[in-house]
């Protein structure tokens, strides 16, 4: 007795969460190098925006890229929200929310190998969105900048230059990510190119 095979196809409609993530990143970023820049004070009202606009958008972006089987997209927006939980959780500490005892021992060359770390994250992803676009590949470029820059600066190296470096780096990923949220939004929004973002550099083929 034959028995027939019964295939149900799932079609995927969660929608390309890339314009809250770039959204989410700029907002922070803009904020956060305003501080770094000296044009505003101290980082307790940067905070709510590291939380709620650097982490939390970013985690959500996240997920639903992950629902997308988007792995360098989750990968992306994950590992940059988790870094900014870490980063409002050590101002915290330095803001003493924590305590006194928590404040004063605080390292900064322990946020310098954070950064590290990061830099060569941002490294490898950097490689991989060369096969987006070349409007995130040069946000991800700027961010290696940002990273290293600060890792020199918490470590003492050239401080004043390299914080310097930092912060326009991030102020510049601030506008590029508004940028490209601004086209992912408004280009499917419309059905058209209204904001190129360039394309793939079509150096690596997909082998599976």
């Amino acid at each position: 007795m034959a028995h027939a095979d019964n295939v149900v196809t799932v079609k995927n409609v969660t929608a390309d969460p890339s314009a809250l993530g770039l959204f989410g990143l700029a907002i922070v970023t803009l904020v956060a190098s305003s501080q770094k820049l000296g044009w505003t004070e101290g980082v307790a009202f940067v905070l709510p925006w590291a939380i709620f606009l650097g982490a939390f958008a970013q985690l959500l972006a996240c997920i639903l890229d992950f629902k997308k089987n988007n792995v360098f997209g989750a990968t992306a927006f994950g590992g940059y929200a988790f870094f900014w939980f870490a980063v409002g959780m050590s101002w915290m500490i330095k803001l003493g929310i924590f305590g006194e005892t928590a404040a004063g021992s605080a390292d900064v060359r322990q946020l310098g190998v954070a950064f590290i770390g990061y830099l060569i994250f941002t490294l490898f992803m950097t490689v991989g969105s060369m096969e987006t676009h070349k409007v995130l590949f040069i946000i991800f470029i700027l961010i290696d900048v940002l990273f290293l820059g600060l890792a020199l600066s918490a470590f003492g190296i050239a401080e004043h230059f390299t914080h310097r470096l930092a912060a326009w780096a991030e102020l510049l990923i601030a506008v590029m990510a508004f940028y490209g949220s601004a086209a992912s939004v408004l280009n499917l929004h419309f059905g058209q190119v209204l904001l190129p973002v360039g394309k793939p550099f079509g150096i690596f083929k997909k082998q599976f």
